[in-house]
């Protein structure tokens, strides 16, 4: 009988194992997609988009299929950088207004600096993409702040900007990308909220 139990808790240890696997395995691949994808998604159809780093490419690309005519680029200016170089001479290349605001994924953004980002969000010519490097930390918190003070979505829903769904996985104290999920903790509060 002890036997047959050792076994069975064996079995079960097994394929749990196999389950968290898998489970992991899908996670990585789903992440990797994202970016292979571009991480682009609509906040808001003929308004606002979200990506993650651009290719000149894709900025031609999004300017002809969505009108894109103003970029929003939170890792801010970096004209030593060929990455800033090629998304500059690109949204220049097709009329699109470049606008930058570094900001940091492990860096709380403080109440004025989000005034100043809303400022942006409200009166940049439409249609507006956000990105960042990976279009998952810093702009999950810059859509959530869109889609829940701006275009006055619920916050429930504006709040699945900074999810998984989008690449943002951030553990409290383990990764220094929760820093975006703090930073919006404190604006629900300062927004009048109920977080």
């Amino acid at each position: 009988m002890l036997s047959g139990l050792i076994l069975r808790s064996k079995r079960f240890a097994r394929r749990l194992t196999i389950a968290i696997a898998v489970v992991a395995s899908a996670a990585v691949l789903y992440l990797t997609a994202l970016q292979w994808t571009g991480n682009f998604h609509t906040l808001v159809a003929g308004e606002v988009y979200r990506s993650a780093q651009p290719s000149s490419s894709s900025i031609a690309a999004y300017s002809k299929a969505y009108g894109i005519r103003t970029i929003l680029n939170l890792r801010g200016e970096h004209s030593d950088a060929r990455w800033y170089r090629d998304e500059a001479a690109a949204a220049e290349r097709n009329g699109i207004r470049l606008i930058n605001f570094p900001m940091s994924p492990s860096s709380a953004i403080s109440l004025k600096e989000t005034e100043a980002l809303m400022a942006i969000l409200r009166d940049a010519p439409k249609p507006l993409l956000i990105h960042c490097k990976a279009g998952a930390d810093r702009t999950g918190l810059v859509s959530t702040i869109y889609l829940q003070q701006i275009a006055g979505v619920d916050e429930e829903t504006a709040e699945w900007q900074l999810s998984p769904i989008y690449g943002h996985v951030a553990l409290p104290y383990l990764s220094s990308t929760f820093a975006m999920d703090e930073t919006w903790e404190a604006l629900e509060k300062s927004f009048g909220l109920d977080s």
